[in-house]
């Protein structure tokens, strides 16, 4: 048995050779399972469709280590190998092969008849009979293989012969002719001269960059290599057939045009063309019986999956102990994916970030694990890197902005990107902003691009830093002005700045412990005497609340921090960070009892 063969890349099944024999021997197909301790045989019927590591048959048996010397407690978390090659598994199926101007409508009405397998397309191309489409109007539709008249002229343009006739030359014998001609004649006369005497741009020597750039290709075109597609020749069904001719009746055929496969489903992996339903013969005839030039033919294939075909739950699922639950969810900042592991997934997490790793390069470059919970006042993580490079600084864009993170000095939250977008269509060009705890400014930031002026204070020193960075980066630094201090001081010092009462958006982000911070509001205008025309701030403040009816819960716990009760508070859930554990978004307009409240505090 002889096979031909071709890479396919992803959603795409690109050009295969093919055997003019329709007919084929049944082939048994043999499964095996995934699990590291028995091989054993399965079915398609128990298994459930479309493509799986369980299914088909590997050239390189799937022995997978025990997941248990995957356990690693060194500091050396980048040693983890996989034997990609044990992921490998070959399909048997089979094809028609159909005229390409035929395809499309074909591939249309055997819908249902055909693979259609996630990220495999049904069509493949089939080269050695493939022709431009600019090539076609040379040849006569009666036969391909008599000269015709614009053949006749193709052959003058390529031999140098045309310019009489009004064809143009090839650019290669232009260049040529231009070459000889150049002693007696000159540039004058001659078309495109500033493109041909313009020089060469310079390619870069040898150095960091160009190794950047080869690698680069390397790593997206060995990422492409998804599927090999190979067509089997059955050398034995030559049995029976007129050997008159040396070469065989199919070197005899005239070439009928450019064809493609259309790929069936499994169910037809082992069948003869007699054997087809009837769906699919009434198709083809049909289509046979318009034109003499139709020709379907039945030819046997085989699809190999590799490694970079699985996607990452399927290859978790044969890695890590049978009923453990797959982590399949990550929080991606930059090229940093963030990993939340439970207890049950520590001794094997080396080797999921691994996994991850392969599976999102090249946006993704470097796998952390959160150690423990936020407990400092910086409301920093400790991160561990598992896979990777060991580069926790990264650039997050975000509502058109750029952010410079670093994970290990500042915090970050990309899953509440959708909730920030919400608060700053809250709002106006009108609006002075008051971020009292902004991070690295992904509020204050981005309200500086739509309201007159911000106000942006963080305790943690590095954000403010990067505060001040992302400020620059996003040319908004004149919009902003920022502090490091605590939170308290600042809601007491900024609306002690005479030019800083006109506050009217207050932003209080901090889960944990925002609500507390809420009675240093209490008197803020004591000095001033109540003016009626004074547009009072709304307060947004964040909290978390395990409570059974977490907004009654949280509602309590501002009233009790601004000692005052008569006012309407808007609650809203933001998301649920844990079983049982909601994060909520409170909003209201700063009482006037509040505000003007008589206090022995000292500035």
């Amino acid at each position: 048995m002889a096979t031909k063969s071709i890479v396919l890349r992803p959603n795409s099944l690109p050009s295969t050779f093919i055997s003019r024999r329709g007919l084929f021997p049944k082939s048994v197909l043999s499964t095996t399972t995934t699990s590291s301790a028995s091989v054993g045989k399965l079915s398609f019927s128990t298994i459930a469709y479309g493509p799986s590591l369980s299914k088909g048959h590997s050239p390189n048996p799937l022995k997978l280590r025990n997941p248990s010397s995957f356990e690693d407690t060194s500091t050396n978390n980048n040693l983890v190998q996989l034997d990609v090659d044990a992921f490998t598994r070959v399909f048997d199926i089979s094809a028609l092969r159909v005229p390409s101007d035929l395809c499309f409508s074909l591939e249309s009405r055997l819908r249902g008849h055909l693979l259609n397998w996630p990220r495999i397309k049904n069509i493949a191309r089939v080269p050695g009979d493939e022709i431009d489409d600019q090539l076609k109007t040379l040849f006569p539709k009666s036969d391909f293989g008599e000269e015709s008249d614009a053949l006749v002229t193709l052959n003058r343009r390529i031999y140098g012969k045309a310019e009489g006739d009004g064809e143009l030359l090839s650019p290669v014998l232009y260049r040529d002719k231009l070459a000889r001609t150049f002693n007696s004649r000159g540039y004058v006369k001659f078309r495109n001269l500033a493109k041909i005497s313009r020089p060469k741009k310079k390619r870069k020597k040898d150095g960091v960059d160009s190794d950047n750039c080869h690698s680069r290709e390397k790593r997206v075109a060995g990422r492409n290599e998804m599927a090999l597609l190979e067509v089997v020749t059955e050398e034995d069904d030559s049995e029976g057939e007129d050997m008159s001719s040396l070469l065989g009746k199919e070197f005899a055929k005239k070439w009928r045009g450019p064809t493609r496969l259309l790929l069936l489903d499994e169910r037809y992996s082992n069948i003869r063309t007699r054997e087809l339903p009837e769906s699919i013969k009434a198709v083809l005839e049909e289509h046979e019986g318009r034109s003499t030039m139709t020709a379907f033919e039945l030819v046997k294939c085989k699809l190999t999956l590799f490694y970079n075909y699985w996607q990452q739950n399927e290859i978790l699922e044969v890695l890590l102990p049978k009923g453990m639950t797959i982590p399949s969810a990550f929080e991606t900042v930059g090229h940093i994916a963030h990993l939340n592991l439970r207890d049950e997934h520590l001794p094997y997490k080396n080797l999921i970030a691994k996994v991850v790793l392969d599976k999102n390069e090249p946006k993704i470059q470097t796998v952390v694990n959160k150690i423990d919970a936020i407990h400092n006042d910086y409301r920093t993580m400790q991160l561990e890197v598992l896979a990777g490079n060991r580069s926790l600084v990264t650039t997050v864009v975000e509502n058109g902005l750029r952010f410079q993170v670093d994970l290990a000095a500042v915090y970050w939250n990309s899953r509440l990107a959708t909730e920030r977008q919400r608060l700053l269509s809250c709002f106006t060009r009108d609006d002075v902003v008051c971020d009292v705890f902004s991070g690295v400014g992904p509020i204050a930031i981005s309200a500086a691009k739509k309201v007159k002026h911000v106000y942006a204070n963080d305790l943690n020193p590095y954000a403010v830093e990067y505060l001040e960075r992302n400020c620059v980066l996003n040319k908004l630094e004149r919009k902003i002005e920022v502090f490091n201090m605590d939170g308290r001081r600042f809601i007491e010092t900024i609306f002690a700045i005479q030019r800083a009462q006109s506050i009217t958006q207050v932003v209080m982000n901090l889960p944990n412990d925002a609500a507390e911070f809420l009675d240093a509001f209490r008197g803020i205008f004591k000095r001033n005497h109540m003016d009626k025309q004074r547009t009072l701030p709304r307060i947004y403040v964040y909290g978390f609340s395990k409570a059974h009816d977490p907004e009654f819960d949280f509602h309590e716990r501002i009233r009790i921090a601004l000692s005052e009760v008569g006012f309407e508070v808007e609650m809203r859930r933001v998301r649920l960070v844990a079983p049982g554990k909601w994060m909520l978004c409170a909003s209201f307009i700063l009482p006037e009892r509040v505000a003007y409240a008589k206090t022995d505090s000292i500035l």
